[in-house]
């Protein structure tokens, strides 16, 4: 059942309770109809890249502006940026959002949070969007994404000469307050994201160019992430996405969450990369509206 409960739009800001210290916590509000809160990747990029327009004409986006970027509050201790603490700040959202259930959606490491909140707090989640991520992290996961980024360059080398550092620019860590070379490294190996960057260039500079990375999140510390025995007790009916040319996030880690959450669907989209609203975002959002029918609504 739909809320009643209006979710105004626009920017907003709320304070919140984390350890001994107040903290500000920005979200984004855009598109009319059932409400989902979406919490964007990285730890540490600009939260806009994750814009969904085609989402926003049937639904409330609500876009988590994660502590540590953009206009959100900072942490005085840099290992805190952990999953704990985007998870408590995600709660907080919702609370203040005053929604009983709403849909929740998470991108990348958004993703990790979601699939946390999800364990944590069942009865606030009406239902689950996995969106290009993964149950787990540690060793196997990053050597994957390294060999996948390394055949990426092996591929494109002789036409881009700079692919050749992207392994660096993926596994290097900037300096805490380095912004600016964070969003520098970026915006230069992005193109891995996609499927098909040079192919459709114009389609996507601009938005390569507006990315944002913050460098303080990078230093957070918490144990590695591996919900994998925990995934089962999951109760939100869940969608898991996933570009089958994602080389960070692909097919593997999405089909174990897929077989590891009871009763949740998979949807593969082809040719696509680690940025499937962009890239093809009439399949991405045809995935999800379809998702979005079949469990009946969002929020209630």
């Amino acid at each position: 059942m739909t809320s009643n409960i209006t979710v105004s739009l626009g920017t907003h800001t709320i304070a919140v309770q984390h350890e001994n210290a107040v903290v500000d916590q920005r979200y984004h509000v855009a598109g009319s109809g059932p409400v989902c809160v979406v919490h964007p990747g990285g730890p540490g990029i600009g939260w806009d890249y994750l814009r969904m327009s085609e989402l926003e004409r049937s639904m409330t986006m609500v876009y988590v502006e994660p502590v540590g970027t953009g206009a959100s509050g900072r942490l005085a201790d840099l290992r805190g940026y952990n999953l704990t603490t985007y998870t408590h700040f995600l709660h907080a959202v919702l609370e203040h959002l005053g929604l009983p259930r709403v849909m929740v959606l998470g991108h990348s490491h958004g993703g990790f949070v979601a699939q946390r909140y999800a364990l944590d707090h069942p009865d606030r989640v009406a239902s689950l969007v996995l969106y290009d991520t993964s149950p787990v992290t540690g060793d196997d996961f990053w050597s994957t994404a390294v060999a996948n980024m390394e055949r990426f360059a092996q591929r494109h080398v002789v036409e881009h000469p700079e692919v050749a550092g992207y392994v660096a620019g993926l596994t290097g860590r900037p300096e805490p307050s380095d912004d600016e070379g964070a969003t520098e490294v970026l915006r230069r190996i992005s193109p891995a994201y996609f499927h098909d960057y040079w192919g459709h260039e114009s389609d996507f500079a601009v938005g390569r160019n507006a990315l944002r990375m913050y460098a303080a999140p990078a230093w957070g510390e918490g144990p590695a992430f591996d919900v994998r025995e925990e995934l089962p007790a999951v109760t939100a009916p869940t969608l898991v996405v996933v570009g089958d040319d994602d080389f960070i996030c692909g097919p593997r880690w999405a089909r174990m969450i897929h077989e590891a959450v009871p009763h949740s669907r998979l949807a593969v989209l082809e040719r696509t990369g680690h940025l499937g609203h962009i890239e093809s975002p009439g399949k991405f959002t045809a995935a999800v509206s379809a998702f979005l029918t079949a469990v009946g609504g969002v929020a209630s």
